[in-house]
């Protein structure tokens, strides 16, 4: 009978029946050697027990610095990134020279969740005038957790390159990131700090306010910072942040006004309060525009509606009515006669009118482009002299 079934099985499968005289009949179950029962037991038994390991087996890195917080930034490291940022910029475009590359053969992977103009065109420039080769990898090319763990990820990537400059959504994806990178995470963004756009803040204002005769590569920020008033007026978001952190550093003060469900996050407004006792600056909080405005040299805003937060808009533009900037409202509530304009991009109509935002007052094109040379300094003191 097994014959049989044989014949028939080939048959079906196209062969000869001359083949078919000739085809070996398999042996039947019962022949199989004890000796290759045994080993399939063994190995069966040995599979039982076998260790299985989580993420919890997986060794942390330590020692790599990075930039992950505004808190990675003593006051003295602050103001030396600020300065170098001026002397790289005033090195390339004032005396022409080249910066040696000192990351030529260097690569630095470029992992952005959410798109970018300024951080990405600032990065790589920054990358290629030290020399090394900028890898972008946006959303459709490495969806961070998704369809490979931020674990994996991290492996795998700070493998093969030489730092990461990390655009997440949540703040603790950059954390898990840094967690098993062997190479520097600098912060591109995140839910709760923006780093790197703060340090162009801070330049760009070292710049305006350095006296005439002076250089700014030359002179140090906490000199030409100290005791001027910010006053930010919109969300209470990852800018905000940032600012609060890093402007008692310098010795500036910052007054914010934000609506009523859209405060800054409480423990980070703690440590900034902390920050400024130690530095002796205030921090002012506030729900009126105008009382954030009054005695403020500077003045800041930034998006109402930030990447992700769409489905909120409606809600939102109504939330924040009465605190879009115009001249008429900044005078009325008492600013300084030569106060300034910030907004770190892209702005839209609601939050800042026209004639503020492109006003000989507002700084936000020096600003922007002060997003390449900050991130310059940045890249340079981690990857290049290996730690701030």
């Amino acid at each position: 009978m097994l014959k049989s079934i044989t014949r028939l099985s080939l048959v079906a499968r196209g062969q000869s029946p001359a083949s078919i005289a000739h085809t070996a009949v398999p042996a039947p179950a019962a022949a199989v050697p004890s000796v290759l029962a045994r080993s399939l037991h063994a190995s069966s038994s040995s599979n039982k027990q076998q260790k299985v390991y989580s993420t919890a087996d997986v060794a942390s890195v330590s020692g790599v610095p990075h930039l992950l917080t505004d808190n990675d930034l003593s006051p003295k490291q602050l103001s030396d990134i600020i300065q170098s940022a001026c002397q790289f910029k005033h090195q390339a475009k004032v005396q022409g020279k080249p910066s040696g590359a000192p990351l030529a053969g260097k690569t630095m992977a470029l992992m952005f969740s959410k798109r970018s103009t300024r951080t990405r065109v600032a990065t790589e420039t920054a990358v290629a005038y030290l020399g090394g080769h900028a890898m972008f990898l946006g959303s459709q090319d490495i969806q961070l957790g998704v369809n490979e763990s931020l674990l994996d990820t991290s492996k795998v990537v700070s493998s093969m390159v030489d730092g990461i400059m990390a655009r997440v959504g949540a703040h603790s994806e950059i954390e898990t990131l840094a967690q098993y990178s062997t190479v520097p995470i600098i912060n591109a963004l995140s839910d709760l700090y923006h780093p790197t756009q703060i340090l162009a803040d801070l330049m760009t204002l070292h710049e305006l306010y350095t006296p005439k005769g002076s250089e700014p590569h030359l002179t140090a920020p906490s000199s030409t910072l100290k005791n001027l008033r910010l006053a930010w007026v919109g969300d209470g978001n990852n800018i905000l942040h940032s600012l609060m952190l890093q402007l008692p550093k310098v010795g500036m003060h910052i007054s914010m006004a934000t609506p009523k469900g859209y405060e800054p996050n409480a423990d980070i407004l703690s440590q900034a309060k902390q920050n400024a006792q130690a530095a002796g600056t205030e921090v002012g909080v506030f729900h009126d525009p105008k009382d954030a405005i009054r005695d403020a040299d500077i003045i800041v805003t930034d998006t109402w509606v930030s990447m992700g937060q769409e489905e909120e808009k409606k809600q939102r533009i109504q939330a924040f009515a009465g605190y879009q900037l115009t001249t008429d409202l900044i005078e009325k509530s008492g600013a300084k006669q030569d106060w300034k304009f910030l907004h770190c991009l892209p702005r839209k109509q609601e939050e800042v009118t026209d004639d503020v935002f492109y006003s000989p007052r507002s700084h936000v094109f020096q600003e922007a482009e002060n997003r390449k040379w900050t991130i310059l300094a940045c890249i340079n003191q981690l990857l290049v002299k290996k730690g701030f």
